[in-house]
């Protein structure tokens, strides 16, 4: 891969991709990622045959956040095409399945991976917290921090009033600290969902990529993809229950 056009998918898969996983590669693979970070990935076989898969169609280049103790809890994958090293940080969420972060070696950029609690958990504030201050202290150059977040804006994100002024507000100290949510910034106050809650079928956009401030006019399209299953075209979360969010960006400047 060469710098120029680069795609990103980030997509909560639940609960491993179970006997969806085969689907979920094609499905994958049909729109040309470059990189792919995936939430609620598992150490099962499901999850294990979705990374092989992955590596057998060249995207090799593999880190993931799996217990070898709880193969069943939720963690994440990001795969690439390129070499990747992971990247410790000080200043990150303390979450260790829930964050991953690893510099691409070609285009030198930051991806990280995040799945943030819900809110019943309690540990959903120390997690937007963490984020606020890697973000405020970033000094590593072009990065993108993407997935499954449970959190959105009040009034911009709901169908029905779910989130709070924190929630709110990590948004807002975000964009303060100069990352943009990347949605938001190619496409102002449009209103879609990532996830329709069940039985109510209310939606929520959960799911984000932001942009540190080095690639804000390097976003050239975002998207929010609802990956059909073939067996069941009729259903919206035939393959998962959240869309995949697709991020295309121009590298040809990052050096």
């Amino acid at each position: 891969m060469t710098e120029g056009p680069f795609r990103l998918i980030a997509w909560n898969i639940r609960a491993g991709g179970g006997t969806r996983a085969g689907e979920i590669v094609k499905a994958l693979l049909s729109q040309q990622p470059d990189a792919i970070i995936l939430s609620e990935f598992r150490s099962t076989p499901a999850s294990q045959s979705i990374a092989r898969a992955l590596a057998s169609a060249g995207l090799g280049h593999q880190a993931d956040t799996l217990s070898e103790v709880a193969p069943k809890v939720n963690a994440l994958l990001i795969a690439a095409r390129t070499p990747i090293n992971r990247v410790a940080l000080r200043s990150k969420p303390r979450e260790a399945g829930r964050w991953l972060m690893v510099r691409l070696t070609r285009p030198k950029l930051v991806l990280g991976g995040m799945h943030i609690p819900n809110q019943h958990t309690g540990r959903k504030p120390a997690f937007h917290e963490a984020v606020v201050d890697l973000t405020r202290r970033w000094r590593g150059g072009p990065a993108i921090l993407a997935g499954d977040t449970n959190s959105g804006k009040i009034g911009e994100d709901e169908e029905r009033p779910v989130f709070n002024q924190k929630t709110h507000r990590w948004f807002q100290q975000l964009e303060n600290n100069g990352w943009a949510d990347s949605f938001r910034h190619l496409h102002g106050d449009r209103r879609e969902y990532t996830w329709y809650s069940p039985g109510h079928n209310n939606g929520f956009r959960l799911d984000q990529a932001f942009v540190s401030p080095h690639l804000k006019q390097q976003i050239t399209a975002v998207r929010h993809l609802w990956l059909a299953h073939p067996g069941q075209p009729q259903r919206r979360d035939g393959l998962s229950d959240h869309a995949a969010l697709v991020v295309d960006l121009d590298t040809s400047s990052i050096s």
